[in-house]
């Protein structure tokens, strides 16, 4: 027993997830093309990596940003595109700044956590404020407007792709997509 009441420790949970909504509330747009993405390590925008198996994904990541958070807990946003014939799926994502990274996707004006997010052959899959998104949560130092920080992406078929995502002001509206 940590010492804290059965009652606190129910409603620590909520008070996470009450925190990340207020820090979704801003959320209503799509993504730019600042991101540099590639396997393994570091790249520049629109670099794509496929998998070997026949009917392959060919995935790029453009338009990731992050609002600078305003305590510990950030959201990141971004489009995967895939010019493959295969499927692929984000299954997790990874950062040195947080161990604890998410994928949600919004109901209604809930965040629902869940294990992948499907990138269909020649589709895509929009992060975007709103929507289905990134979480960090318990970030020790949060980044500052013009930084940028590290993700990297991890899918079933492709494996992972290291993101650079630069962080934008707290209110920041990516331009419109044509």
């Amino acid at each position: 027993m940590t010492g804290r009441s059965p009652r606190r420790r129910a409603l620590a949970p909520a008070a996470v997830l009450a925190a990340a909504g207020l820090a979704l509330t801003a959320c209503s747009g799509g993504g730019n093309a600042d991101a540099a993405a590639t396997p393994g390590s570091g790249g520049g925008a629109g670099s794509s990596a496929s998998s070997a198996a026949g009917g392959s994904p060919k995935l790029t990541v453009t338009g990731a940003y992050m609002p600078q958070p305003v305590g510990d807990l950030a959201a990141g946003f971004l489009v995967v595109h895939n010019a493959g014939t295969g499927d692929d799926a984000l299954t997790s994502v990874t950062s040195p700044l947080s161990d604890s990274v998410t994928i949600h996707k919004t109901v209604g004006n809930r965040m629902v956590e869940v294990k992948s997010f499907d990138v269909p052959p020649g589709g895509s899959l929009d992060l975007a404020r709103g929507g289905n998104h990134i979480m960090l949560m318990g970030i020790a130092h949060p980044p500052k407007q013009g930084q940028s920080i590290e993700l990297d992406l991890h899918f079933k078929r492709t494996g992972a792709i290291k993101v650079t995502v630069p962080v934008k002001a707290a209110n920041y509206q990516p331009p419109a997509t044509p």
